[in-house]
């Protein structure tokens, strides 16, 4: 059982350090700390799942046409295998969780994402993921040059990048820029997932301990905001650990001292409030 939360927190720093990170592996690990540890061979078993994916697409060939490769993951992923979101899959952590999406075929658009990234992988197909603001899309082909956009959260529609701009517009009501059509890198998709389980849990005051396991795994990352380390903090205040919480409240203190003044010494109340919470 891989249930060592120090092994299974160690093993995730070392996968986020590597130079090639992997992706679904990574995604696998966050299910694994959702789960309070997850049975390798749930692991394997996801892994082999997507390889077997992967084999049931026509061999294509690199060089085909990226419109090629959408539709064929469209027809498979989407269609045969009825990968797909809706809106209630927003209010589930299970979307969030890739052995969970794999077996359900449900999930929120960035995990539904990995699982086409990932099987197209796979297969030699060049994808890429496309991280929008407010949806996860996929790309083919070259983000430079001729390519397709593909909607996993809607079975793989493919997307002219206006539709895209609606979407956007949609979600944040925000305008498209070209540089969101940049390929997002794996640890930035990852930290993508775990800011998703950070606000369902947020939601959920009931829920911290899901909140607090997501802000650590997102520290365990070579990049990352430094607010997280505040988040923490205040979470180990909210679940009654106040000395380590007053702690870390003072080192964050001390981090944003020289820019954020006035910030700095309202964190130290709160460090000062948390340790009287002793008496």
């Amino acid at each position: 059982m891989y249930d060592d939360i120090t092994g299974r927190r160690r093993d995730f720093t070392q996968a986020a350090r590597e130079d090639r990170p992997d992706l679904a592996l990574l995604c696998l690990m966050v299910a694994a700390e959702a789960g309070a540890g997850l049975p390798e061979e749930d692991i394997d078993a996801a892994q082999i799942e997507l390889d077997r994916l992967a084999g049931l697409l026509p061999a294509l060939g690199r060089h085909a046409e990226p419109r090629r490769w959408a539709e064929a993951l469209a027809g498979l992923l989407g269609e045969r295998c009825g990968f797909h979101g809706s809106p209630a899959d927003y209010r589930r952590l299970e979307s969030s969780l890739l052995p969970e999406v794999l077996r359900r075929r449900r999930g929120l658009p960035i995990l539904l994402s990995v699982v086409w990234m990932e099987v197209a992988r796979r297969a030699g197909a060049p994808v890429y993921g496309v991280a929008l603001p407010g949806h996860f899309v996929v790309g083919f082909g070259d983000p430079a040059g001729r390519h397709v956009l593909a909607d996993p959260f809607d079975g793989g529609r493919t997307l002219s990048e206006e539709e895209a701009g609606l979407l956007v517009a949609g979600a944040t009501g925000a305008p498209l820029a070209p540089s969101m059509f940049s390929p997002a890198e794996p640890l930035e998709i990852v930290l993508r997932v775990l800011n998703n389980i950070r606000a369902w849990a947020a939601a959920r005051p009931e829920r911290s301990d899901v909140q607090l396991w997501a802000v650590e795994l997102s520290l365990l990352l070579p990049t990352h905001p430094a607010r997280l380390r505040y988040e923490r903090a205040e979470l180990l205040v909210e679940r009654g650990d106040f000395v380590r919480g007053a702690r870390e409240l003072e080192e964050y203190a001390a981090v944003i001292d020289p820019v954020e003044p006035a910030a700095a010494e309202s964190v130290r109340q709160q460090a000062l409030a948390a340790r009287a919470m002793l008496n």
